[in-house]
């Protein structure tokens, strides 16, 4: 979220212009796919990456241990983000607009017991305890890159299973065009949600295209671990071609809609934040530029690759659409 300079800021989702124009950081200048895919997607590959992070701390006592899963499905020959950036320094705004808020705040947050509400354009409607959803959904270790709009990334090794699969077996009707996502609401939890920051609570949105495709995963740990609350424990989405701000946290219901849903910082601004939000270097934020980032960790700026290095996967997604257009 906006905070610094397009070349300093480091952490996961959007700022609002009030805010970055106040924020201190700014002002102070900043601080220097389906499972078992057997073939190289593009630029992820079925193989370990190299990675030179420390392994992560001990789960808290009291963390649910994530069943068996598949180490490495998909990864991505680049060097892991550290877990301490990953957990440590985010964006979150149910727990703080400032990037180690989440970290701090979200202790308040109850992942037990934890319910998803699957509905709408649906022939098998359910309602799934995150116990349940775990033992239903065979896991998988994705090493995905992270872009945030902010014009920063990171390489992520999340644990998770694609949407797509869980969707399939509910049965989408053909009047199901988009899927619309709901974070919890519980202000006494997330104390963020107690300012008029964001209409709340959170919603994003994907067509369902883009739901299904094999890339596209709920997630529910990284590092090994169950998700730690400030990543949007127990379950988030991640979406690896498009900002970060897309990727959902703390889902409490999934619903498919036949209209285009509204979104959070789409409603907010959108004339900054689009629906699509696909990573694209070519399609400037009206505030700073796309063409670079840089990665967590890396003094120096990168080339930012379209849809953040896996087109070869997904541009026939918007095959005929104006990118610029729709941003």
């Amino acid at each position: 979220m906006l905070i610094r300079r397009p070349s300093d800021v480091r952490s996961s989702e959007i700022t609002s212009r009030g805010l970055y124009l106040r924020r201190r950081d700014f002002l102070a200048g900043g601080a220097a796919t389906a499972a078992g895919l057997a073939v190289e997607l593009g630029g992820c590959k079925t193989q370990a990456g190299t990675s030179t992070s420390p392994a992560p701390p001990p789960a808290p006592a009291g963390a649910i241990a994530l069943p068996p899963y598949k180490a490495n499905a998909v990864t991505v020959d680049e060097a892991k983000t550290p877990f301490k950036d990953v957990s440590g320094y985010n964006n979150f705004y149910e727990f703080g607009t400032d990037k180690s808020d989440p970290a701090q705040n979200a202790h308040t947050l109850r992942t037990r017991p934890w319910t998803v509400a699957f509905e709408g354009e649906i022939a098998k409607p359910r309602t799934i305890d995150i116990d349940t959803l775990l033992k239903e959904n065979p896991l998988e270790e994705r090493v995905y890159r992270l872009r945030c709009v902010e014009a920063w990334s990171m390489v992520i090794p999340w644990i998770g299973f694609p949407l797509g699969a869980l969707l399939k077996r509910l049965e989408p009707t053909s009047r199901a065009k988009y899927v619309a996502m709901t974070t919890l609401m519980a202000p006494e939890q997330m104390p963020g949600q107690r300012l008029p920051v964001l209409e709340w609570p959170y919603v994003e949105g994907l067509r369902m295209d883009e739901a299904m495709h094999p890339l596209t995963i709920l997630a529910v740990g990284l590092y090994g671990q169950a998700l730690p609350n400030q990543n949007g424990a127990p379950v988030r989405l991640v979406v690896p071609w498009k900002y970060g701000f897309k990727s959902i946290k703390s889902i409490v219901k999934v619903r498919l809609v036949e209209k285009q849903p509204p979104t959070a910082w789409n409603r907010y601004a959108p004339n900054e934040y689009g629906f699509y939000s696909n990573v694209n270097p070519d399609v400037d934020h009206p505030r700073w530029s796309q063409s670079k980032e840089r990665r967590i960790g890396e003094l120096s700026r990168r080339k930012t690759l379209p849809f953040n290095g896996y087109g070869a996967e997904v541009a026939s997604l918007y095959a005929g659409m104006d990118l610029a257009k729709n941003f």
